[in-house]
């Protein structure tokens, strides 16, 4: 067999880009943070890798003032109590990152 036989091209695992999710890369080379494409897309260097290991974006909702509705999904729904005790830790990184009061809630979804 030659090697090109061997090579099997995944066409999916290259999956175009949303728009929203492009202009979060180029907005981030200019310090600007404003799109939930960028909150998903930098989880887990918003939260760390500890919070990350154990939550994962299920939907993020951006109301008319420009906050987001944030539902996390616990990969373990043991960790959904842990997860709400950490509310405010988690609220507070992504104030942080976004420079501004971004998040209006936080929701669990098991």
């Amino acid at each position: 067999m030659s090697n090109q036989q061997n090579k099997k091209i995944d066409i999916r695992a290259a999956r175009p880009q949303t728009i929203a999710g492009a202009m979060g890369g180029l907005m981030r080379i200019f310090g600007v943070r404003a799109s939930d494409a960028d909150l998903v897309a930098q989880w887990s260097d918003i939260v760390g890798p500890d919070i990350a290991k154990i939550a994962k974006i299920a939907a993020v909702k951006k109301l008319c003032d420009g906050r987001f509705n944030i539902t996390l999904r616990p990969t373990n729904p043991a960790f959904t109590l842990q997860l709400s005790y950490m509310q405010n830790e988690i609220t507070a990184q992504i104030n942080k990152y976004f420079g501004r009061d971004a998040v209006a809630r936080i929701s669990f979804r098991k």
